[in-house]
Order: structure tokens, then sequence, then C-alpha cells
């Protein structure tokens, strides 16, 4: 397994992108990374995790983007670099913010992606995904599907967006109904319904991953998997945490398992998916699907439906 490389191709990253948001108590600003050359370029929209930003992950962002896609990076409202703090009489509802976030993003793509030189043009606005890390996986899932259940588990709340095409799932949160007393009282929104979930998901977690959200161990981040209507995949990291070896960021203080060998096992198997999916290579998945279920690779192994 080599490990994890710089981009494949020259990348240029801009920002702050603005994008418009009406109501949002702080300017919605994005960072769009992409190649120097190529035509019809498929679209990420990377959702961050909690107290992230668009500074984050560029382990995958300029990864996806030097093969071939345009990735863009919303900064949530729950970011550090924001400051608003947790009083912020908006941030209960930072989760329905973050939907929102992406879908501005998906809306206003042409626009988006004109902010950097040379890329007017050049991206394929009808072939989307969307991914995200940990809360930005939830946030992700409910363009993929997932609903979001009420406290008492009776209503849902649906936002899935035709317009994704594909999506991927790192160290995502499981179901609610073993959430630990914190978690139930602060965040009684980590309730996703993957059984909606029904666009095509690649979910990755760490069999190492163990939250103090959940009174489960860390099968609790592959009930996207098991219960996800479109979840083709699960790629699970032996001895990956939830940092997944890095994804965030190189040598961050978040990471606790630092593993450039597993980050390269993710940039590889994310990439595959997403070629794949997207429409650009139909044979990178399959490939990939292959060579791990020979045992090619002990960094991680695939469960495949």
């Amino acid at each position: 397994m080599t490990t994890s490389t710089l981009p494949a191709a020259p990348i240029v990253s801009v920002k702050p992108v603005e994008i418009p948001a009406d109501g949002r108590p702080a300017p919605l600003r994005a960072r769009v990374t992409a190649p120097l050359a190529g035509s019809r370029l498929p679209v990420v929209v990377l959702s961050h995790g909690n107290g992230w930003s668009m500074d984050g992950y560029a382990p995958l962002a300029e990864h996806w983007a030097g093969e071939g896609f345009a990735v863009v990076q919303p900064t949530h409202l729950d970011s550090r670099s924001l400051g608003l703090g947790h009083e912020h009489p908006q941030l209960p509802d930072v989760w329905r913010w973050r939907i929102a976030d992406l879908v501005a993003v998906i809306d206003q793509l042409p626009d988006v992606v004109a902010a950097v030189p040379g890329l007017a043009g050049r991206v394929d606005v009808d072939r989307v995904a969307v991914a995200g890390h940990s809360w930005g996986a939830q946030t992700a899932g409910a363009l993929l599907g997932a609903g979001v259940l009420s406290v008492d588990g009776r209503d849902v709340e649906r936002f899935a967006d035709p317009r994704v095409r594909a999506g991927v799932l790192l160290a995502a949160a499981g179901t609610g109904d073993t959430l630990t007393p914190f978690a139930a009282e602060r965040l009684p929104f980590m309730r996703p319904d993957y059984a909606s979930m029904g666009t095509p998901t690649l979910v990755v977690a760490g069999d190492a991953d163990r939250s103090a959200l959940s009174t489960r161990g860390p099968d609790w981040f592959t009930d996207a998997y098991h219960l996800g209507a479109g979840a083709d995949a699960l790629l699970t990291l032996t001895g990956g945490e939830h940092s997944l070896g890095g994804v965030v960021g190189h040598e961050v203080a978040e990471t606790t398992d630092a593993s450039p060998a597993r980050v390269a096992l993710v940039q590889r198997a994310t990439t595959a998916w997403l070629r794949t999916r997207l429409g650009v290579e139909a044979d990178a998945w399959p490939t990939v699907v292959a060579e791990l279920g020979e045992g090619a690779d002990d960094v991680g192994h695939l469960a495949v439906r």
C-alpha cells in the first residue's frame, strides 16, 4: 500500500468565495479547489466536521481535485473560525443551516465555480456528489435521503436532493436510540433515519472509533451502511479512529490515529467510487473492489452489495 501523495495533477484553490444565503447570521463562505486543466469536471461538495472550516480536509479536497474533481468546501456556522459560540440564538438549529449551506452551494454552482479564474465553463454542474466527515457526514447524508427523526421518533424530516448523484460518508453518526444522556440533551437532532437514504453511497468507518455520544462501540458508525437503502459499500479501516488516519489534515491535534496508509486508502477508495458513480471511469470502483476483495490491502477491508 502506498502512502498518501501530492495531488496527481496541478490544482488551484481559491477562498473565500462568498455565496448568497438569506437570513444566515454570518456570510456563507467557501473554498473551491480544482485542477488547472480538464473539462466537464464533476463536483464534490464537502461538509466539514464540528468546529472545522473550509481550511480543513486538505488530504481529501486536494487529492480529489488532483484527480479531476471540483471540490467546494463551505464553512458552516459551528466553525470555530466564526466564533459565534454555542449560546448564539440560531445555533440550536445549526444542523438545519448546515443542510441549507450545501443546498445553497448546489443552487449557485455556476457562480461559485466562476469565482475561480479559468474554471467557468469547465465544470459539469449536473454531476454532483456530496461528502462529509463526522457531523458533516450527517449533513451530507440528509441530501442523500437520510431523514432526521424527531426526539420521540414519531416524525421525520427529509431533505433529499435529486441533483446529488452519489455520496461519501466518513465516520457518520449512527442511529439515535443509543445516544448518551449528554448527546440526547445537547444534540437531539442526531437521529438519522437511514432507511430512506436511497442515493448510492460509500460509507467509511474505523473499527477503533469509539464515540462519547453513543453507548455503542465502533459499529455505531456503520449504521449508514447497514440501514441505508442506497449504501452500496462499507470501507472499514483497521485501527482507524474518528479522524480515519488524518483525513482532517496533516498533523492536526484532532488526529489520534495518524496513519498515512489509512489516509491513502481513503483517498484511493473514495476517488474510485466517485469516478465511477459520477460517470468519469466505469472501471475505477470495480478495480478497487477486486483488489481489496483479494486481500491486497491489510489497512482496511470492503463490504459491498
